[in-house]
């Protein structure tokens, strides 16, 4: 019911729009009981403890608008945790990728490098809606994988590409994002696996940690630590001045077009922390997502800010790539800044839209913080027409 009436939402205009997202607030808010119970499980996990986790309610359940099946649907902490810390989850990951390559033999979109004076960036559709990332220093021949989920796409790649892959990038543990560690660590002898210490990436040989740098030929990639998502998540900032181009942002499960991450494992105050890490960075800056999440999430923006001109142009350009089935990456900061709602917790917009607060002049990182969990609760609720 709380999808049907935020679809509706569309239609209306000013303070409309408030009252009815007021309304689908209120009715979330009936179930802010059940969540505060899923935060206390998550305190009480331990195996002393003899309570058997409770899923989480249906209402909050994300439905995503592909229709194949998405590990991290909010089927319950128990299955988050079988998921992220037993074998259950990678033989799960590998049932995705079998169907995945069958489903998408060529991939579930279809993608454009990007060559900035001797560095490419070529994007690598993989599983149902994920992208990994091969970024080459062409002179040099050597190549670095951002989040390597199907070892076999991207080993097509770096054959197509003649390169030696030196470096592996994961930006957490999900399965969807590392599950590729293993075989390509094995079939190169000497490439080295990166990857936040605290979040148990598998086949980790190199931790990082925030502001660390990699250096691979021309390319400078440094680390930052933007946890939310998992505890250890990263991003990976290729910075462009050595070959005079735009700097590129590898956002992982961070930031989407228009979207962000679930947050699994911080709260609201947590990832409103590690959103503003990436607006601190400049407008030209190139963002890379983990997955093709574009047309959902500016429905969904849509939503929550219906008269924001720059998401409507944006949302027309998607609609025509996802038609072609061509992928939307990458988009800018600076594009990001005017119509993802999870980059505008300051705008006065939606914090009159998502009900009352503090304000901009009273103790703003809270109030922002709470917008954002506002935000995200009610994208759980979303279900893109």
């Amino acid at each position: 019911m709380a999808a049907v009436v935020a679809a509706t939402a569309l239609k209306g205009r000013g303070a409309r729009n408030a009252r009815v997202l007021r309304g689908i607030l209120s009715g979330a808010t009936a179930n802010k009981a059940s969540h505060n119970r899923t935060r206390a499980l998550q305190s009480h996990s331990s195996p002393e403890c003899k309570e058997e986790p409770e899923p989480l309610s249906p209402e909050l359940e994300y439905i995503p608008r592909k229709r194949g099946k998405n590990p991290m649907k909010a089927v319950g902490l128990a299955w988050y945790s079988l998921y992220t810390r037993t074998w259950l989850g990678y033989l799960f990951y590998r049932q995705q990728l079998r169907r995945a390559r069958n489903r998408y033999p060529k991939g579930h979109s279809r993608t454009q490098p990007r060559l900035f004076n001797g560095v490419k960036v070529l994007p690598i559709p993989v599983l149902s809606d994920n992208y990994s990332y091969l970024i080459i220093d062409t002179q040099a021949r050597l190549a670095v994988v951002v989040d390597p989920s199907d070892p076999q796409a991207v080993q097509a790649s770096i054959e197509k590409e003649g390169v030696n892959l030196v470096a592996i990038l994961c930006t957490h543990k999900h399965w969807d994002h590392s599950g590729g560690n293993r075989d390509l660590s094995r079939r190169h002898q000497d490439c080295r696996v990166y990857g936040s210490p605290q979040d148990g990436i598998p086949y980790l040989t190199h931790p990082l940690c925030h502001q660390d740098v990699v250096s691979v030929g021309r390319l400078q990639i440094r680390a930052l630590a933007t946890p939310g998502h998992t505890q250890g998540h990263l991003v990976y900032l290729l910075d462009g001045e050595p070959y005079k181009g735009p700097s590129c942002l590898f956002s992982g499960d961070l930031l989407f077009l228009s979207g962000c991450g679930r947050t699994f494992e911080g709260t609201a105050e947590t990832m409103l922390s590690s959103l503003d890490t990436v607006l601190g960075l400049g407008d030209d800056t190139l963002l890379w997502p983990g997955h093709e999440y574009a047309e959902e999430n500016l429905g969904f923006a849509g939503v929550v800010e219906p008269e924001n001109l720059a998401r409507e142009r944006k949302m027309q350009w998607v609609q025509r790539q996802r038609m072609e089935r061509k992928s939307t990456c990458p988009s800018t900061l600076g594009e990001e800044r005017s119509y993802n709602p999870f980059l505008r917790t300051h705008c006065l917009v939606l914090q009159e839209a998502l009900g009352p607060g503090p304000g901009p002049t009273g103790d703003d990182g809270y109030s922002r913080a709470e917008l954002l969990e506002k935000l995200r609760r009610l994208k759980d609720l979303h279900k893109s027409k």
